[in-house]
């Protein structure tokens, strides 16, 4: 008999079904067994009266978590606190037996186990119903992003993740043996979804594994996370790029207020607001004046070319006060703080046409127009300190013909943490890559 989804069952009562799961709870009484099972869309309880039969014998030996399959006949029954139904069990069969002792409970409350011990059985914590959630909105998410940009034109790429050198700035790199050489993880598409502009792309995306060899242990940092790229050609500044992800964030944020709004509301507790109206943007040079004079924060000495973390949620803290907006992009950055490849204001050259975006207080894109003419390009890899050598195929996608362009990096664990109220990206990421964890 066909499995039944526990979320589609209430178009069988009264007749025979078959469902699949985890068993949740158990009450192995005198002359009636009751259990909870559990599938990824929701929980129904299973009743049996005892007797001297195979299945009765499979309830009473069966521990919690087991994987089993259950058929038996829907019946409604008010007095049944979940749902009002039960499957009155004919047949018990226990698909694989949990051992009885569990390393986390899957049911209980985990807030008092440490966020190390859940990673280390992440399989389990995973079972939890809130969990899935984020996965879900993640798969709404991404579903939606493609569909914005395959009606907007855009082609998706799959770029190496091993590379011949050290990519964009030579440090933060993880270096591995490759045959009789030396390869790289990459750090990000950057230099390939440039390549794409200059085949004649127009406008490409991807959503791929990065890595970064960073020993940081924040809640906002990992070694491998999911990294969202963009790039289109024909932009004249970096104003044109973030017209496009203000039009791009909306339409994939609607979706995902249609599909999920409700449920998140219920289980996370956090509100889907919408943006109207453009993201405002601002000067880093203005926001350092903001943050010190208007919000009273000295930005650190090291950090006056770039926010330091409290200065992001400061400046957020602003925008939502002076603007009503989340969002807030942070424009113009200086060289010294940008990549060699952003291009350069033509009023000012010491500042980059170059921006963030920051959202309730956390960066979540880091975009820009890029320099696309060889010769200057060539150039500010010399002022940068690289050795051009290094970075020559690079700079040979500019030599035939390179249209202006320009793209971004979106951060999709940053996103699901924000959006939903994580304290960590460890908490939006399947499986966890930092500095100190490779396993499971």
């Amino acid at each position: 008999m066909d499995r039944i989804l526990i979320k589609d069952i209430d178009n069988y009562f009264d007749k025979q079904v078959t469902v699949k799961g985890w068993v949740e709870t158990i009450r192995d009484q005198k002359k009636m067994q009751f259990l909870v099972l559990r599938d990824h869309s929701g929980k129904i309880q299973l009743t049996n009266m005892k007797k001297d039969d195979e299945t009765t014998r499979n309830i009473s030996k069966c521990s919690l978590e087991s994987c089993v399959t259950v058929t038996g006949v829907l019946v409604k029954a008010p007095n049944v606190k979940l749902g009002q139904k039960e499957i009155f069990v004919e047949s018990f069969e226990i698909e694989n037996l949990a051992e009885p002792l569990l390393p986390l409970d899957v049911v209980g409350n985990t807030e008092d186990v440490s966020l190390d011990h859940r990673l280390d059985w992440r399989y389990l914590d995973l079972r939890k119903p809130d969990r899935l959630l984020i996965f879900q909105v993640q798969t709404t998410a991404e579903m939606a992003m493609r569909e914005f940009w395959v009606q907007n034109g855009y082609i998706e790429l799959h770029s190496p993740k091993l590379t011949g050198n050290a990519t964009e700035s030579g440090s933060e790199v993880f270096c591995m043996e490759y045959f009789d050489t030396k390869a790289y993880l990459a750090q990000s598409p950057q230099f390939y979804k440039q390549m794409a502009m200059s085949a004649g792309f127009d406008k490409v995306f991807e959503i791929g594994s990065v890595f970064r060899a960073e020993p940081s242990f924040t809640s906002r940092h990992a070694t491998e996370f999911v990294s969202i790229d963009m790039e289109i050609s024909w932009t004249k500044s970096h104003h044109e790029v973030m017209d496009e992800e203000e039009k791009w964030i909306k339409y994939f944020m609607q979706k995902i207020k249609e599909k999920h709004g409700k449920e998140i509301k219920e289980v996370f507790g956090e509100d889907i607001h919408i943006p109207e109206g453009a993201f405002p943007r601002i000067a880093l040079s203005d926001a350092i004046k903001v943050l010190e004079t208007e919000m009273g924060y000295q930005v650190p000495k090291k950090k006056k070319g770039d926010l330091d973390p409290e200065g992001e949620r400061l400046l957020c803290e602003w925008a939502k006060k002076k603007h009503n907006s989340d969002f807030i992009f942070v424009i113009d950055y200086p060289v010294a703080a940008r990549p060699f490849y952003h291009m350069r204001h033509k009023d000012d050259r010491n500042l980059t046409m170059s921006f963030d975006l920051l959202w309730k207080g956390l960066e979540l894109t880091t975009g820009a127009q890029r320099e696309h003419r060889y010769e200057i390009l060539k150039k500010q890899v010399e002022e940068s300190g690289m050795s051009v050598d290094g970075v020559q195929f690079y700079l040979d996608f500019f030599k035939y013909g390179c249209p202006p362009h320009g793209g971004l990096g979106f951060g999709l664990s940053r996103f699901l943490m924000k959006l939903l109220g994580l304290p960590s990206i460890k908490e939006s990421t399947f499986l966890f890559r930092g500095p100190n964890r490779l396993f499971p």
